[in-house]
């Protein structure tokens, strides 16, 4: 049979990251390439005891379908963390429990976009939303990253260009892939333009509570006085990626939308999860398991920067000191083909990520690959980061 796929999905393409887990998934093949939180970080005792509570006291809570918004504990409690903790929350916003910050995405695009419309992005910026965002036909406008944030006379100029925009979307603590944090004079522009222009913003917020050197800065959420904003949060990098749980913050028409568009797609998020959540977060020190998570990746961080400096730097590949997150973002002098780079070291059996995948235009020149440092051991991370750096050496 010759089959027919709707024109929404016929360009798509496999997320280059899911096509590079087929390579690492070999365990000969030192993956630098996966977004995992490292194993040290999962709370396996305390969610093995909270479930085994629920199960034998709450099973049917945890097992019975329940409301679209979310399990009504969860969502009272994340409402005063959110505004206790980060100031995000006003009397006209609401709070939606997703299946992971991932769904936000989708349905902030489902419930703003028509077919043609605009979404302006950072440039680079995570496949995963970028996929997500081509998947309702939209264009995507990306706009070039300084080291403090978007460039501001770029997006303007982007806001001026695009009548068509509906929202800006925008990864401020320490963007993936890059590593860049926003720097709170151009969060209160960014905000300042959208509300000159009439878009929105979608603030992706996963990786906030992983700043393990320098001062916090505030949320582009915590200072919409004009229903603007939408906040994108997640439970994937301090609890449990598996357990898809993260949450929207944003004004109540719009909630009442992505829970009408959430009703269609999945009915509500796993119940069993929500309530590991609820429990970790109220019945154990959620601070210090966010401390100790500081701590975890302030060693892998430093460890990673140490050997790029030992074995990249050297070869004139660079790259840009990070204070959280997750990611380090490495550049190839010019003149090096990146893609076949990344194809050599594959045959090396090291995985990075391509930089092109991160674009608006993936055809558009690139001289970038992403590393992770958080999945792979002390031992693979030396490994890795030294054969990339023999690769390096060879090519120049």
């Amino acid at each position: 049979m010759e089959y027919t796929f709707s024109d929404r999905v016929q360009t798509l393409k496999p997320s280059a990251i899911r096509e590079i887990f087929k390579y690492a998934a070999d365990p000969s093949v030192v993956s630098l390439s996966a977004g995992n939180p490292s194993p040290e970080a999962f709370p396996t005792e305390a969610v093995q005891e909270i479930s085994a509570r629920l199960m034998k006291d709450h099973a049917i809570d945890a097992l019975q379908y329940s409301v679209t918004e979310g399990y009504a504990p969860l969502r009272a409690h994340l409402k005063d963390y959110m505004k206790e903790n980060h100031q995000i929350g006003k009397d006209f916003d609401d709070l939606v429990i997703t299946a992971g910050a991932q769904q936000v995405m989708d349905l902030t695009t489902k419930s703003l976009c028509n077919e043609g419309d605009v979404i302006i992005c950072e440039a680079p910026s995570f496949i995963g939303s970028l996929n997500s965002f081509r998947s309702y036909q939209v264009r995507l406008h990306g706009v070039p990253m300084e080291e403090d944030g978007m460039d501001m006379a770029a997006l303007e100029q982007a806001l001026k260009d695009e009548p068509r925009a509906r929202f800006i979307y925008t990864i401020p603590n320490f963007q993936n892939p890059s590593g860049i944090t926003m720097s709170l004079q151009k969060r209160k522009k960014l905000y300042e333009l959208a509300k000159q222009y009439g878009v929105m913003i979608l603030e992706d917020n996963p990786y906030g509570d992983l700043r393990f050197e320098g001062e916090y800065i505030p949320s582009i959420k915590s200072f919409d006085e004009d229903g603007i904003v939408i906040y994108a949060g997640t439970f994937s990098k301090v609890l449990a990626p598996g357990m898809r749980v993260g949450y929207a913050i944003a004004p109540s028409p719009v909630i009442q939308k992505i829970v009408v568009c959430k009703q269609g797609a999945d009915v509500h998020t796993n119940i069993w999860a929500q309530i590991v959540a609820y429990e970790f977060m109220t019945q154990y020190d959620f601070n210090a398991h966010l401390s100790m998570l500081r701590d975890l990746y302030r060693k892998k961080a430093h460890y990673c920067m140490d050997l790029m400096d030992q074995y990249l730097v050297p070869n004139k590949i660079t790259y840009s000191p990070i204070q959280g997150g997750l990611f380090l973002w490495c550049r190839l002098p010019d003149g090096v083909d990146m893609l076949d780079f990344c194809k050599q070291a594959v045959l090396r059996k090291v995985c990075v990520v391509p930089g092109n995948a991160f674009l608006t235009d993936e055809n558009e020149p690139c001289q970038c690959f992403r590393i992770n440092f958080s999945t792979p051991t002390d031992e693979q991370l030396e490994k890795g980061i030294r054969i990339l750096g023999e690769l390096a050496k060879e090519i120049l």
